[in-house]
């Protein structure tokens, strides 16, 4: 450990001119959001509480998109989502709550309104976790968990629904 940073915290970028500048932005940027960590010379404290207000914002906005999963989810959304969340950086609040929604799948803790919902969506639209989602042009079938959504038309009929 160097006398210049405190332990946890990444030394300082040299300061001088805008790459100096756009460096330390960057590195402060990437311990908001993608969990790396804190570039000396700030408040802990602080960092750490615009850490939380920024997955608080970042989960309603999920929420938004993801409407029935946040529902299904209930109290315990906040709290999912931002343990899923933290030190990931995010790809955008839709396909945030895909990958969230696929995760929860694939633990067995997807809830069966989160169920449908992912099921109509992988029913419409390809997505395969890199790329952003691509309508779908034919007619498909997606299953999660219980629920087994088509999409057929453009129109999404949900065949089996999972049980409450």
């Amino acid at each position: 450990m160097s006398p210049t940073h405190p332990l946890g915290s990444a030394p300082l970028p040299d300061a001088t001119g805008p790459e100096g500048l756009a460096a330390r932005q960057a590195a402060l940027v990437a311990a908001l959001v993608a969990g790396a960590p804190l570039p000396a010379g700030f408040a802990t404290d602080r960092v750490d509480a615009a850490r939380r207000a920024l997955l608080r914002k970042r989960a309603g906005e999920v929420a938004r998109h993801w409407p029935l999963l946040a529902a299904g989810l209930g109290d315990t959304w906040p709290a999912t989502f931002a343990g899923w969340a933290a030190g990931r950086p995010t790809a955008g609040s839709l396909r945030d709550g895909w990958d969230l929604a696929r995760t929860l799948r694939d633990q067995g803790a997807l809830p069966p309104l989160g169920a449908q919902e992912l099921a109509a969506r992988e029913a419409t639209h390809r997505y395969d976790g890199r790329r952003p989602p691509r309508r779908r042009r034919v007619p498909a079938l997606a299953r999660s968990g219980d629920a087994v959504a088509l999409q057929l038309a453009g129109r999404v009929r949900l065949l089996r629904s999972t049980r409450r």
